[in-house]
C-alpha cells in the first residue's frame, strides 16, 4: 500500500494518464484502488514481455541510479523523490528529440491549451 501513496502523491499534481500498463507486480495489488482514485484504466503486460512497458523499464533504469533495487521507500523522503523527479525530468531525452521531458510538457501545453488539476 506505500507504493500506492508515493505513486499517487506524484500523479494527483498533474494528471494527463489515460491509462497505466504494469507489471504482475505486488506493487500493484491495489490496482482497483488506483484505477479509481486516478480514474484511469490499469491493464497489465504480459509475464516477460518487457518491450510492452518499454518507457517504463528505461524510467525504472534511471530511478535505480538513485534509489537501489530492493531500497526501502519506508526511508525514503517526499524531498528525496522531489530531488529525483527534478533531475529526471530536467535530463534531455533522445525519445524526445533531446528536450527535456519539461521542455516537452511546456510546449505540449502550450499548443494545446490543456487545464491543469492541483
Amino acid at each position: 500500500m506505500m507504493f500506492f501513496h508515493v505513486f499517487r502523491r506524484s500523479l494527483l499534481r498533474f494528471t494527463m494518464l489515460l491509462f497505466i500498463k504494469s507489471d504482475n507486480g505486488k506493487e500493484f495489488a491495489e490496482h482497483k484502488l488506483i484505477s479509481s482514485e486516478l480514474k484511469v484504466d490499469v491493464f497489465f503486460a504480459e509475464p516477460y514481455h518487457s518491450w510492452e512497458r518499454g518507457a517504463n523499464e528505461n524510467t525504472n533504469g534511471l530511478i535505480r541510479q538513485y534509489f537501489k533495487k530492493g531500497t526501502s521507500f519506508d526511508n525514503i523522503t517526499d524531498s528525496d523523490i522531489k530531488m529525483v523527479q527534478d533531475i529526471l525530468n530536467n535530463r534531455p531525452r533522445k525519445k524526445l528529440k533531446f528536450l527535456t521531458p519539461n521542455e516537452y510538457l511546456s510546449i505540449y501545453l502550450s499548443n494545446n491549451k490543456v487545464a491543469l488539476v492541483a
